[in-house]
């Protein structure tokens, strides 16, 4: 499996005869003719159906514009209330994460965009830093930060639009010095770190006083997440401020949690400038908070609990900038309040999990919000939304392709539905797709021989569909769930997004995996268990995740489970399994004997994302690995081409792929022998030399 690179799905379009051509030595790069790519394009299949938004802002002196900040898919504007959305960040900003988004009020062509969105889930895409725009999005430019990892608020001066202050998440993956609050006034040539608490420590939020500037505002805590667990929390950080346009900040802590403190976002609204709403995540005293003076002194105004649910994911919150007691707030729900956040209302809104909002400083009626499903633009006051099937920015955990012609291309869809869509889709109409088996994480995998069967997955479970009734059939293969519970006390340690294949040589037989190896020969009526454990189970990192306030287990932080599973296309019963803690392993006799086959050079504790077994070798494999997770962001490609005795990395980090650009997949293309296709987080590659350039 692997998580899709780009925001929806895509389709090479090989235009070049010389591809289809079978050879079974690789050509060297250097005598590849640059002119056959230019035939060569990504064409958008679908579906346009939107995926999940971190960030979104509007820009007053224009009523219908507004952007949105897209987890993995860039930025995108829209100049007609969210009728349609166009994207303005691709193929100039290099990366999809997103963290937020800024116009000038002074000059509308000045846009801010920091990497690295903020909604820290266990798939989080980090961040590369400040991107700035003065051309209302036409070109781009990095502005520095390049480490900030996550960067979730961006605020410009009123008056200067060379003047902002940013706040620095920090590497989210491992320590760090470039997080906390920085400043530039030189437009992003340069920046100074203005607030820093430790490598430890980072700014999840920054605002500026409406009507003046030199009070800033700050919210500092400790989030960082590991394979194993999310930790958000500890005894430092808290909320700071600044009346010196924050080159010196004061930490306040009247009224305000003291002890583990966690995750918090700020609100300030122009209809009240004095008046500071923060949502926190603390134990004890978490919950939603009001100073009416400045942030001098706060005063608990809610503790409900759904206010505060997953906080590292969610901890929305937005004030109406025209009426000081309306305040909106954000997690699984959405909610608002109308008497200064005393109590809080249920608000509707077209998809659940939400991130941001903003509201118009001309009219609270005016209004942009984001979640799971996309952004949505309200006149209204929330009543109306927008669509969401304007936006090509799904978020698919794996793709897979049938033998029909047209061929049909499986997906499974973020916080959605699986999706199964024609290869000659219409990318803005629903008529050519459909829903199939399985849940948001999939996989969902076709039949090789029968179109009409499906295979899904839904965390791990598994089902069967007849896409000629529209039934689907569903299965256990260990009946115990994997919400809130801790590895040490699953029978079967599976991960959120399970592995599971088909079978070359028979397409009734599938594999799955927990920290075992799972098969089927019906089709899921019955399964056995063909492997011992292989994974490397360290003792460290068996608990229930989320640490040290919240606790947070959906089986996203199963670590030691199986990842990736591939048998042999040219030789039955060779099975090839990686584990999201390490562990290569391979059987020769279909699954009566295991050997570990790890390379020695590879760093312990990585996922196996993908692995290739050759369709033209014996023998031979590619797996895909990344650490990034454990903040390594090296590429790490291996080869064998003797079952696993000897491997080579194919991934120097000189050689094409750079070098902190962690890999997700590779394929060997299934006519020709050694023509490769890499994915990386950050782009796609490709090898005519078997992996050498």
């Amino acid at each position: 499996m692997f998580r899709s690179l780009l925001f929806s799905l895509a389709v090479l379009m090989l235009a070049s005869p010389s591809f289809a051509q079978s050879s079974s030595k690789p050509e060297p790069l250097a005598n590849v003719d640059g002119e056959m790519f230019k035939g060569l394009r990504y064409r958008l299949v679908g579906p346009s159906r939107g995926g999940r938004v971190t960030t979104v802002t509007g820009v007053p002196s224009q009523p219908k514009t507004f952007y949105m900040g897209v987890a993995s898919g860039g930025l995108f504007r829209t100049t007609d209330n969210g009728a349609t959305w166009v994207p303005i960040t691709d193929g100039k900003v290099p990366l999809g994460s997103i963290g937020c988004v800024a116009v000038a009020d002074s000059d509308p062509n000045v846009i801010y965009l920091g990497t690295g969105s903020d909604g820290v889930r266990s798939n989080v895409s980090t961040g590369r830093g400040m991107y700035k725009s003065t051309d209302g999005g036409s070109t781009w430019k990095s502005i520095g930060l390049y480490n900030a990892g996550q960067i979730g608020g961006v605020r410009i001066h009123p008056t200067n639009p060379d003047i902002v202050w940013v706040s620095a998440g920090g590497d989210i993956f491992k320590s760090n010095s470039e997080r906390g609050v920085f400043k530039t006034t030189d437009g992003g040539q340069t920046w100074r770190k203005v607030l820093f608490v430790s490598d430890e420590i980072g700014a999840m939020d920054v605002e500026l006083q409406p009507g003046n500037p030199n009070v800033v505002y700050a919210w500092m805590s400790r989030l960082e997440r590991k394979p194993w667990t999310i930790i958000s929390g500890s005894r430092e950080g808290g909320f700071y401020k600044s009346t010196d346009a924050g080159e010196h900040f004061t930490k306040i802590t009247i009224g305000l949690p003291r002890e583990l403190i966690g995750k918090a976002n700020l609100a300030v609204t122009a209809a009240k400038p004095d008046r500071v709403y923060a949502l926190i995540e603390a134990k004890p005293g978490g919950g939603f908070y009001r100073s009416d003076d400045s942030g001098q002194t706060w005063a608990m105004m809610n503790s409900q609990s759904s206010l505060i649910q997953r906080p590292f994911y969610y901890t929305t919150l937005g004030a109406d900038p025209t009426n000081a007691d309306v305040v909106y707030a954000g997690a699984e729900g959405f909610f608002k309040s109308v008497d200064g956040g005393k109590t809080f209302s249920v608000m509707r809104t077209p998809h659940g999990d939400n991130h941001d909002i903003w509201v118009s400083p001309k009219d609270g009626q005016i209004m942009v919000q984001a979640n799971d499903g996309g952004a949505n633009v309200s006149i209204d006051g929330g009543r109306t939304w927008s669509t969401q099937m304007n936006q090509p920015t799904a978020e698919i955990y794996g793709v897979w392709v049938d033998n029909q012609f047209p061929y049909k291309l499986y997906g499974a869809q973020q916080d959605n539905t699986t999706l199964i869509i024609s290869s000659q889709a219409d990318p803005a109409s629903t008529s050519d797709w459909r829903t199939g088996p399985g849940c948001e994480t999939g996989p969902i995998i076709p039949h090789p021989s029968n179109p009409d069967i499906v295979y899904g997955s839904c965390k791990g479970q598994y089902g069967v569909m007849n896409l000629k009734t529209g039934q689907e059939k569903s299965y256990w293969i260990g009946a115990q769930s994997l919400y809130g519970n801790p590895g040490n006390d699953l029978i079967y340690r599976m991960q959120r997004v399970s592995p599971m294949a088909v079978s070359p040589h028979d397409g009734d037989v599938l594999y799955y995996g927990s920290q075992y190896l799972h098969r089927t020969r019906d089709k899921g009526v019955t399964w056995e268990r063909i492997s011992p454990d292989l994974t490397a189970r360290p003792d460290c990192c068996q608990g229930a995740s989320g640490e040290p306030i919240t606790r947070d287990v959906t089986g996203e932080e199963f670590y030691s489970t199986l990842y990736a599973i591939a048998e042999s296309p040219v030789e039955k019963g060779v099975i090839w399994t990686g584990s999201n803690d390490g562990p290569f392993h391979v059987t020769r006799n279909n699954g009566k004997t295991w050997t570990n086959v790890t390379p020695k050079d590879l760093p312990t504790g990585g996922r196996v994302q993908f692995i290739d077994a050759s369709p033209h070798r014996k023998g031979s494999a590619y797996f895909a690995v990344y650490r990034w997770l454990l903040g390594d962001y090296q590429p790490y490609i291996y080869r064998t081409d003797d079952y696993g005795k000897t491997w080579s990395r194919l991934t120097d980090g000189k050689n094409g792929i750079t070098a902190d650009w962690p890999t997700m997949v590779v394929r060997e293309d299934p006519d020709r022998a050694g023509l490769l296709y890499a994915g990386t987080e950050f782009g796609m590659f490709i090898s005519f030399d078997n992996g050498s350039h």
